[in-house]
């Protein structure tokens, strides 16, 4: 699983040699903030995050089963970001929640890993290592 963070981006172009910071594909990495560039809309975040991710149907899976742990609506909307205590969900939830995850998958969950996810992309993504595990022990 790769991931990427980095602190307030600064848009510069290649050829200004001036700052010493990082430098990919015209994309300069800096800790002062967002700097005014022609062409790229304002934006807000001091922060962002490229990270893989699991398959959209794996988090259509723990979509589904949270909505069935914690008895939710059918019109509630989840998302990859949706923090289960947002839903109400507390500690038996959760360890519900992994114990129908671990049977749907055909995984174990070790109980240290599943007291540190908070979200469904968290939970999607531990599923999906598991399984990458799981599928290269057998080969």
């Amino acid at each position: 699983m790769a991931s990427v963070s980095a602190t307030c981006p600064r848009f510069q172009p290649l050829f200004s040699q001036s700052n010493k910071t990082s430098r990919a594909a015209g994309l300069k990495l800096d800790s002062v903030g967002w700097a005014k560039c022609t062409g790229f809309p304002p934006l807000k975040a001091s922060r962002f995050r490229v990270s893989c991710s699991a398959k959209p149907e794996t988090v259509e899976k723990v979509i589904e089963i949270v909505k069935k742990q914690l008895a939710l609506k059918p019109e509630t909307v989840l998302t990859n970001e949706t923090e289960f205590v947002e839903l109400g969900a507390d500690s038996l939830d959760t360890v519900e929640i992994v114990m129908t995850l671990e049977e749907e998958f055909d995984i174990n969950v070790e109980e240290e890993s599943s007291q540190n996810i908070t979200t469904v992309q968290e939970v999607a993504d531990m599923i999906e290592k598991l399984v990458q595990k799981k599928a290269e022990g057998e080969s």
